[in-house]
C-alpha cells in the first residue's frame, strides 16, 4: 500500500487493515483508540479492565484483519468488537464495579446539582442494572448511537435494542424513585423549585 496521506479514506483504511499494512493499522489505532477505551470505560467502569479491553481488542482485530469485510465502517466494527469483550469479560466476573468510574461521575455531576441526594441513588442504580441494560442504556443514552448501530454491534434485533433500553429506564425509574421522593420533599422544604 502506499504511504498514508494525513488524511486517509475509509476505504484505503479498510484495504490496510485487511492486508495488514503497519501504517494503516497505526492510523486506524490512533482514529480509534480513545473511543474504545471510552466505550470500554463506560460499559465496565473500570480503567484497568478497560485499558485491557481496549489492547486485547487491538490486538484481535489486527490479527483478524483480513476478516473485515466492509459491510461497516472501520469505527462500527470497533464499536462491536469492543462491547463485545467487555460482554465477555463482564460474564467472567460477576458483579464488574462502576465505584471508580469517572466518567459515570462526570455524567451524575453534570445532570444532578451539587448536595442533590439523587447523585449517589444515580450512580448505584447505575450498577445494579444487568450489563445488558447497562450497555444498551450506555450505547444509546450517553453515547449517541441509534439503534440500528445498537443492533449491529450487539449482534441482535433493533427491537431487541429498543426493548433493553425500555427496560433499562424504566429499571432506573423503579430504583431512582426513593431518591425522587427525597428530592421532592428536600424541594418542598427548602421552598426550592
Amino acid at each position: 500500500m502506499e504511504e498514508f496521506n494525513a488524511d486517509p479514506s475509509e476505504r484505503e483504511l479498510a484495504e490496510g487493515l485487511r492486508s495488514g499494512d503497519r501504517r494503516a493499522q497505526e492510523a486506524i489505532y490512533r482514529l480509534n483508540q480513545r473511543k474504545v477505551y471510552l466505550v470500554a470505560l463506560r460499559i465496565l467502569g473500570d480503567s484497568m479492565a478497560a485499558e485491557d479491553v481496549a489492547q486485547d481488542v487491538f490486538i484481535r482485530a489486527f490479527e483478524r484483519g483480513a476478516q473485515f469485510r466492509g459491510d461497516s465502517k472501520i469505527s462500527t466494527w470497533f464499536y462491536r468488537l469492543t462491547v463485545n469483550a467487555c460482554l465477555s469479560l463482564m460474564r467472567k466476573k460477576t458483579g464488574v464495579s462502576l465505584d471508580e468510574n469517572p466518567l459515570l461521575m462526570e455524567t451524575i455531576e453534570r445532570a444532578v446539582p451539587p448536595g442533590s441526594p439523587f447523585g449517589p441513588a444515580l450512580e448505584q442504580a447505575m450498577k445494579r442494572l444487568p450489563p445488558g441494560y447497562r450497555t444498551s442504556l450506555v450505547l444509546h443514552d450517553i453515547e449517541g448511537l441509534e439503534h440500528e448501530e445498537i443492533a449491529n454491534l450487539l449482534g441482535i434485533s433493533v427491537g431487541t435494542s429498543k426493548s433493553q433500553l425500555h427496560k433499562a429506564r424504566a429499571r432506573m425509574r423503579e430504583f431512582l424513585e426513593p431518591a425522587l421522593a427525597a428530592e421532592r420533599r428536600h424541594r418542598e422544604e427548602t421552598g426550592k423549585p
